[in-house]
């Protein structure tokens, strides 16, 4: 099982973000000087995966000039003898072979991952939202994606939270395997009470997922919000008898994960990005070490 392909929902409305993503999509906020659609096709690309499919809606018409090549800006640049500017903005257009297809109604991320059929086809593909960034100095894809080549199925990203944070996401009822950082996904809860929680593992923003998802998708009824949740339908898949297929898996993550989806939390993502750059690092740290000190007057 080779896997070549990865998925890109970024159909959502950005509506914690308001006003700022009236007209530009959350996807292309800025996370230090990169947007943060940028950081999830760079990781994918890092993990193999050249073939890169983004679900796109209304006025996201942003996302694909990005990744598009940008000749005047590129001359101005070249004129200036500005190479360092120039490689970084033609960094973005060479990263991949990016594509577009529209959700249309935004009918919850199971109907996103189901409108890339088409273009996955029966190859199992990965799945990244643009909310979760993942550091590079903690992969998580590729042990995701050796687990799916060596166990098949599907494989979902686990991330132990605080008990009282667990009805943020979904959950996993979970039993051990003969890997200390995989486990057996037995059953998904979308957003339990806090007291109701199987476990606090939870579900974030990286799959690798087995083509027969998209039949389970067609039939999963509208469930949370009156949308077809991914969740739902893993569910379906972590429940059936293990004799008649690979069933579901999960990694369990203990690398740095940036949450971008919230706004304090995006604030903190910039801010722990920024401290770890080279460039950046040494003089933010000094200068957020007196601004504390200071009572942050």
């Amino acid at each position: 099982m080779t896997i070549s392909k990865a998925v890109i929902p970024a159909a959502g409305l950005g509506t914690r973000f308001l006003p700022a993503t009236k007209s530009t999509p959350k996807e292309m906020l800025p996370v230090v000087d990169k947007p943060a659609i940028q950081y999830v096709v760079e990781e994918a690309v890092a993990a193999g995966l050249d073939d890169v499919l983004m679900i796109t809606g209304r006025s996201k018409h942003s996302l694909s000039d990005h990744f598009d090549g940008a000749p005047e800006l590129e001359a101005a640049l070249e004129a200036k003898g500005d190479t360092e500017r120039l490689a970084r903005v033609r960094q973005s257009s060479g990263l991949a072979d990016i594509h577009y297809v529209r959700q249309g109604e935004p009918l919850g991320l199971g109907h996103a991952v189901l409108r890339a059929k088409q273009h996955v086809g029966h190859d199992p593909f990965a799945v990244l939202l643009g909310d979760d960034l993942i550091d590079e100095r903690n992969p998580l894809l590729p042990r995701m994606i050796e687990v799916a080549e060596q166990r098949g199925g599907c494989v979902l990203a686990l991330m132990e939270v605080p008990r009282e944070q667990i009805s943020l996401y979904g959950c996993a009822v979970v039993e051990q395997t003969d890997d200390d950082d995989v486990v057996r996904v037995t059953g998904l809860v979308e957003k339990p009470a806090v007291e109701e929680a199987p476990s606090n593992l939870a579900v974030i923003g990286r799959y690798v997922l087995a083509p027969e998802i998209f039949e389970v998708l067609e039939r999963t009824e509208p469930g949370r919000g009156g949308e077809i949740q991914l969740t739902d339908a893993l569910a379906e898949l972590a429940g059936a008898d293990p004799a008649q297929g690979s069933g579901v898996h999960g990694v369990v993550f203990r690398g740095r994960r940036y949450d971008t989806g919230d706004r304090l939390d995006y604030i903190k993502a910039v801010v722990q990005l920024a401290v770890a750059r080279e460039d950046l690092g040494p003089e933010l740290r000094e200068w957020l070490a007196e601004y504390v000190a200071g009572g942050m007057a």
